[in-house]
């Protein structure tokens, strides 16, 4: 996994957790689940699908699932497990909708952990994803790996782009065709994300975590400073100050045989 580094929520909520509750809400409407079902959140982080599910989908039960314990005890509102996406520890045909949000990339074997979606879904259940589209629409952490590759050469090894192959439209579809799952359709998702200056921008990526600030923890000083320096001369700046970026997530959904 790179070396990312999960468990801080307050981190977490600084870095992405923030501008992902608005995804989170855009991907539940659009999956029109109606309402009664039983549903898995499966890599549930901190709660910002769980969230979403609950205020908008009326669920007759809602179970989140993560490896992090940290992360689970920041989940309200939802009975939780504590488990790997690809090991699920449930019961087969158990939820009438199977989701995860932001979580799927970060599976060691993605396929593996599509395949448990689809196995603990009921038939003709929903079965879906989002993850962000680190090659160019989530653009906060596209401005940070050109600068850190600028810089640092080696950082390519760690880009998320370069890393996570499934982060596209048709590396999903194609996860969703080969777990069996039908009618897939992608779609993308893109929400505003607005700094109010640089240090608003610069700071969560101190935090340590994800990916790119795990990486940027194991910096030298200098070269971290170097990073920092010309980011804060390459992003585009609003008369105020302000940095406005957007974030986009590809989206699929499917349904269980």
């Amino acid at each position: 996994m790179g070396g990312d580094v999960w468990g801080v929520g307050s981190a977490y909520e600084a870095y992405v957790g923030r501008w992902s509750r608005p995804v989170a809400a855009s991907f539940v409407a659009w999956l029109a689940v109606a309402p009664g079902r039983r549903w898995l959140d499966a890599g549930c982080g901190t709660g910002a699908l769980t969230g979403a599910i609950r205020t908008a989908a009326a669920p007759a039960q809602l179970v989140g699932a993560d490896m992090s314990l940290s992360f689970l005890g920041s989940l309200h509102g939802a009975a939780w497990v504590n488990a790997d996406a690809a090991a699920l520890p449930l019961a087969p045909a158990s939820f009438g909708a199977v989701v995860s949000g932001l979580a799927l990339n970060f599976v060691p074997e993605p396929a593996r952990a599509v395949a448990e979606f689809t196995r603990v879904a009921t038939p003709g259940a929903t079965v879906a994803s989002y993850v962000w589209d680190y090659a160019d629409g989530m653009q906060l952490m596209r401005w940070f790996w050109d600068a850190a590759r600028a810089v640092d050469p080696a950082a390519a090894e760690v880009d998320e782009a370069v890393r996570f192959p499934i982060c596209s439209p048709t590396g999903l579809a194609a996860a969703w065709t080969d777990a069996g799952l039908h009618e897939v359709e992608t779609r993308a998702i893109t929400v505003p994300t607005l700094f109010t200056d640089f240090d608003d921008y610069w700071q969560p990526f101190l935090g340590g975590q994800g990916a790119a600030p795990a990486y940027l923890a194991r910096l030298a000083p200098h070269r971290r400073w170097e990073i920092r320096d010309l980011l804060d001369a390459r992003l585009p700046r609003r008369p105020d100050g302000s940095i406005a970026l957007t974030a986009t997530a590809w989206a699929v959904r499917g349904h269980a045989a």
